[in-house]
């Protein structure tokens, strides 16, 4: 068989942008920024976070059948606050994949979501959203959420003034916050 040069070239180009707009998610939006909370989203960087208590451990340990919620950056702007949320979940393993994270009241009600349109592989990821919080909110949920096995895994407390966070374990269900200390 004997393949041209030119079409060689075309494939090789063709190939190396294919995979670069799939593996380079951190600069790139994925076109799924839709919420039903007034959320405007921006892709962000992977950062470091205090989250960590007795009711959560190393990530080693974490579920990855569920979409974990390893760390959250908040910063307030014009807009609300900017919730930059890193997900880990095995998105190879299954079926399903990360689907979205949501911001919400320690009492369930949900203030902004931001949905992902594709798996992600098994590799921590960030991504950001601008989220409208009631004035009178001092402390949101963050939770992640993934196609085969919904909500469950690990959760974030996220004391909005500081930023400091609590990482809290789920378990496999959805887990009420309206009690919950902050950090």
């Amino acid at each position: 068989m004997h393949v041209a040069r030119r079409d060689l070239l075309v494939g090789g180009v063709l190939w190396t942008i294919g995979i670069a707009g799939c593996l380079d998610d951190t600069d790139e939006d994925d076109g799924a920024d839709e919420d039903d909370g007034g959320a405007q989203t921006t892709d962000g960087q992977p950062n470091d976070s205090d989250a960590g208590d007795s009711t959560a451990s190393d990530e080693t340990d974490l579920d990855l059948r569920e979409a974990n919620v390893t760390a959250v950056a908040v910063e307030q702007n014009d807009d609300g606050y900017r919730f930059d949320v890193t997900l880990y979940h095995d998105d190879d393993g299954e079926d399903g994949y990360a689907n979205w994270w949501q911001v919400e009241t320690l009492e369930g009600d949900r203030l902004g979501r931001r949905d992902l349109a594709h798996a992600h592989g098994t590799q921590e990821f960030t991504r950001s959203a601008t989220v409208s919080v009631p004035s009178d909110a001092t402390c949101v949920v963050v939770r992640g959420h993934d196609q085969t096995h919904a909500y469950g895994g690990q959760a974030m407390l996220v004391t909005l003034e500081t930023g400091a966070t609590r990482a809290v374990r789920q378990g496999s269900e959805n887990q009420s916050f309206e009690t919950a200390e902050c950090p």
